[in-house]
């Protein structure tokens, strides 16, 4: 971008943003990602002044700069409260990384904006008494051919959710952004699972039973953005990738999008911009067809008589 000048300040470039042809500088790109945030929390009315926010924090870098930006937020709203929850799935060599990037983002977080943030973890060996490669080794055993993405992503909702009400959490934050919910879009329209898709949105349809209410405040950031806001502030990276991420199949989608998003910039804002006009009449109808109800077994909410959880432990014979 040699001699190129910032659309906001005539200053050196050092961003182009292909899909609204602005050229930022360091510093107007910075602010654009908190704006972008901002914006968001204040159109779709994410928090209320004294929430007690959880932020899930895996050690990504999406779930870095939600840290990093909301706890800046939160400095000025002093009735609201932010703490953080890491997972610990159990997978060697990587999810002991996650959790010494976490505190290291806390305490750059701490420094810049002020105050405290409290960081509690979870892991499974506790609660549910095996690792997640034990049970993905248990699993292969069984020839259940379940993905491993699968039991992650169903045993961490429920011990987010869990931790949530246990550490008296009001919302919970995450760190999905635009890529992963045009991802989620195409993936619940590819498998017609239409009452999944009426609840992808930056905040839940409406409050159910038992669930502490999701929120996603960056939902309308690019994940290559991302990466750059955690670059200029000098974010620590892992190291390594969850050996499973290449075995899901949005994983496969993901490439699919980045290679389309290329050549067409603002392909996947165009996708999440679509839905959203369409979204709340799905939601109407979906509302009314979602009945919750404790899981016979864990107690947890769910839409049948025993939640996905307790069925994924039950067939591997884990209580």
């Amino acid at each position: 971008m040699s001699n190129a000048t910032c659309t906001k300040c005539g200053r050196p470039a050092f961003y182009f943003r292909a899909y609204t042809g602005e050229r930022l500088c360091i510093k107007h790109f910075l602010e654009s990602i908190e704006e972008n945030v901002r914006r968001n929390i204040g159109k779709n009315k994410l928090f209320t002044w004294n929430d007690k926010i959880m932020v899930a924090a895996s050690g990504g870098k999406d779930s870095s700069v939600l840290l990093y930006i909301l706890h800046k937020i939160e400095q000025e709203f002093p009735h609201t409260e932010l703490f953080a929850l890491t997972i610990d799935e159990g997978v060697q060599g990587y999810t002991e990384q996650r959790a010494e990037i976490v505190r290291k983002v806390i305490k750059m977080a701490e420094r810049d904006a002020g105050g405290r943030i409290e960081h509690y973890t979870a892991s499974f060996k506790e609660r549910y008494g095996y690792t997640l490669q034990e049970i993905v080794e248990r699993s292969m055993k069984m020839g259940k051919g379940v993905s491993p993405c699968t039991y992650c992503g169903v045993l961490r909702r429920r011990l987010i959710n869990v931790m949530a009400k246990e550490l008296g959490a009001t919302k919970v934050a995450t760190g999905h952004n635009l890529d992963d919910e045009a991802q989620t879009i195409l993936l619940n329209l590819g498998r017609g699972d239409i009452h999944r898709l009426a609840r992808v949105g930056p905040k839940p349809i409406r409050e159910l039973p038992g669930f502490v209410p999701r929120v996603k405040p960056l939902r309308y950031v690019p994940e290559e953005e991302i990466a750059v806001f955690s670059y200029l502030k000098g974010f620590p990276f892992m190291r390594s990738e969850c050996r499973y991420i290449g075995t899901s199949m949005r994983g496969h989608l993901r490439v699919s999008l980045n290679r389309i998003d290329r050549l067409h910039p603002g392909f996947k804002y165009r996708i999440v911009q679509t839905f959203d006009q369409i979204q709340p009449i799905l939601a109407e109808k979906s509302a009314h067809d979602v009945k919750v109800r404790p899981c016979k077994k864990c107690g947890e909410p769910t839409t049948g008589e025993i939640c996905r959880a307790c069925q994924l432990l039950e067939e591997l014979g884990i209580d």
